[in-house]
């Protein structure tokens, strides 16, 4: 389990379990297991026995974590809440119950960002005790306004997760004229995503597999002028590397939709729509607001050149072939709470014939799908006009295909799937929150410039989607072009995020330079970070030229990535090409293989580059796939008038 092979783990825990049926720790660990691999009913029962079994206080917080951690998974949050609670009375220096309720108070409809707030603050107080004294000393004496900033990205997740969404193409284009980009990353197992990840950055540093000790002596040893945490309080995190105070300049940002509450964390990225000006005393740090949308998206991270394949087009919407229109939603099933369930249920009262669809975590599972369907039955939802849908990796986005309309969740509502959702072309009905949990799909939304669909109370939200549902040929028409209409807006211009977040980074650190220097004055800081820019280096004013990289600290322009696709593509049209190539021919000469690999290197940094685009299309057009080629050229075609634009 230590090394994240929880499939093989499974069956020894199984055996463990028989074999001493009476001992604690052994139905424990399998909950844990089973955990990781989302068998949560098992995994539940595991943690009821252990429960039964636990002697300890330290014990029975142990078992009630476990507990909570797979209810919340079962749909079950306000339960799972109170047995975080109930394990924090009995043992409050277990850091993980903290870290869990945390997470489980977001989807609580009850919790209010105030009791977030006051959680984070208690989390903060059994962290920080004893360690603050301990801070280092960050001189500022071999600092300087425009040095070249070490930044350190701390998470667990540079892998297919869905933090991965967001922070690849920042780590691909952060300006390296003014920034070196570390990644610390603290899972124990990596994956293809990983690998991308090491050539995106300069440095690559591996955490896992060492003592917190040794994760804290490494990370110093770097010398981070930035230290920014992706995770917050999510699994794995490394906040307990942030309460060290390992950088002078610590930034929160991205895995966690609320404040740490660590006096240690310095900044939280954000911006003015989902955090507005009334939410400040909601977090422990000092908000950042970015003048764009506060992360940027990119899709399709397991498989970057499927968004380019016609099974990943959008389509027509599924009512005009149904008769019927379908709402739906691919949130996390602990999202769909009684009082969200519940107002659905309202709007297929309002819309003759219409369904809903759910996908979720262990509808595959029988017992389960049936006590879910009588659980929406009670809400309102007749089993009939309810179609259940298992999660399933191989279906991600496909299934969008099936909903005409989706139906955000609240108050936490959906985050990269309220991405996912408008990039294959559907409109989503959200509701207006008060925090940033509840207003992730307002932000994203709103910059998209689609307010339209936000709901200030519960019958706004049933007029929206009523009036959606009533036109299925505009509903159509509209979906066809929303696309395009998000792939050209803020929400996945990574170029101009990369800027904005660079730019926010370096006006953190002026700050500090500037506190150092003149503390508790504020005018006088502000006059000398006035005094240092008249010295930025003049050539910064000019847009950093976009770089591949080849593999950690080794990058190329994307003129010289131009070149050598160039050389490559040539080579493989003299080479032998497979004779009779037809729909179904493999690409399987080596030098149609570089140039396959290269391109995807290149679009891995560079999204919808047009050459690298157009070199595709002469991959697949050798080895007659034609609408492959088709579909890449479209592509390029769009990029090119972009880019001219």
């Amino acid at each position: 389990m230590e090394l994240a092979r929880d499939h093989q783990a499974l069956p020894l825990m199984e055996r463990v379990c028989a074999l001493r049926p009476g001992h604690f720790l052994v139905w424990l660990k399998y909950a844990q297991c089973c955990y990781r691999i989302q068998r949560h009913e098992e995994g539940y029962a595991a943690a009821l026995k252990a429960e039964e079994l636990a002697e300890t206080n330290e014990q029975k917080s142990q078992a009630l974590m476990q507990k909570a951690i797979h209810r919340r998974e079962l749909g079950q949050v306000k339960e799972a809440v109170k047995d975080c609670e109930m394990s924090i009375a009995l043992d409050p220096r277990e850091i993980a119950v903290h870290t869990n309720r945390l997470l489980f108070m977001l989807a609580d409809p009850d919790v209010q960002a105030a009791d977030i707030r006051r959680a984070a603050d208690e989390y903060a107080a059994v962290v920080e005790g004893g360690v603050k004294q301990h801070w280092p000393i960050h001189s500022v004496a071999d600092r300087s306004p425009w040095q070249r900033l070490k930044v350190g990205f701390v998470s667990p997740d540079f892998r297919n997760h869905s933090v991965m969404y967001f922070v690849e193409g920042l780590l691909a284009q952060l300006d390296r004229r003014q920034f070196e980009v570390v990644a610390l990353h603290l899972y124990p197992s990596s994956d293809v995503v990983t690998e991308r990840v090491k050539r995106h950055v300069d440095q690559f540093v591996e955490l896992k597999g060492l003592t917190h000790r040794e994760q804290v002596n490494l990370v110093a040893s770097h010398r981070f002028d930035v230290l920014v945490d992706l995770a917050g309080h999510t699994g794995n995190n490394g906040l307990l590397l942030m309460v060290r105070k390992l950088a002078p300049v610590q930034v929160s940002w991205l895995g966690y939709p609320a404040t740490t509450g660590l006096t240690a964390m310095d900044y939280k990225f954000t911006d003015e729509v989902t955090d507005p000006p009334e939410a400040d005393d909601q977090y422990s740090e000092r908000l950042y607001r970015l003048p764009t949308l506060f992360c940027c998206y990119r899709p399709l991270i397991r498989y970057p050149l499927w968004r380019y394949q016609p099974a990943y087009q959008v389509r027509a919407a599924p009512a005009l072939q149904n008769g019927f229109v379908t709402f739906g939603s691919c949130n996390n099933l602990g999202k769909l709470t009684d009082p969200v369930l519940a107002l659905w249920g309202r709007i297929l009262a309002a819309v003759p014939g219409a369904k809903l669809l759910i996908e979720g975590k262990n509808l595959e599972k029988p017992a389960f799908a049936e006590a879910y369907r009588q659980r929406c039955a009670r809400l309102g939802i007749e089993s009939s006009r309810l179609e259940l849908v298992p999660l399933d990796a191989a279906n991600q986005y496909l299934t969008y295909h099936r909903i005409d309309i989706a139906l955000d969740p609240f108050p936490l509502t959906g985050g990269t799937t309220t991405f996912d959702v408008l990039w294959m072309g559907v409109p989503l009905v959200s509701m207006e929150g008060d925090s940033f949990k509840s207003r992730l799909s307002t932000g994203i939304l709103s910059y998209l410039g689609q307010t339209e669909w936000l709901a200030h109370n519960a019958d706004d939200y049933v007029r929206i989607a009523t009036e959606l549902a009533a036109d299925p040929q505009r509903l159509s028409a509209d979906r066809l072009a929303q696309r395009r209409a998000v792939e050209h807006s803020v929400l996945m211009d990574e170029a101009r995020f990369a800027h904005h977040f660079g730019e926010g980074l370096r006006l953190m650190w002026l700050q500090w330079l500037a506190q150092s220097q003149c503390p508790d004055d504020t005018e006088a800081q502000s006059r000398l970070i006035e005094s240092w820019f008249p010295s930025l280096p003049p050539e910064w004013s000019d847009p950093a030229v976009p770089g591949v990289g080849l593999e950690p600290g080794k990058r190329i322009t994307l003129p010289e990535a131009h070149q050598r696709i160039g050389v490559l593509l040539d080579a493989a049209k003299v080479s032998e090409t497979t004779k009779d190539a037809g729909p179904m021919t493999k690409i399987e000469n080596p030098k149609w293989q570089q140039v396959t690999e290269f391109a995807e290197q290149i679009l891995d940094a560079v999204p919808n580059d047009p050459v690298a685009l157009t070199c595709l299309a002469e991959v697949e057009f050798a080895h007659g796939h034609t609408e492959f080629a088709v579909t890449y050229l479209k592509y390029a075609q769009e990029a090119i008038a972009t880019n001219t634009q």
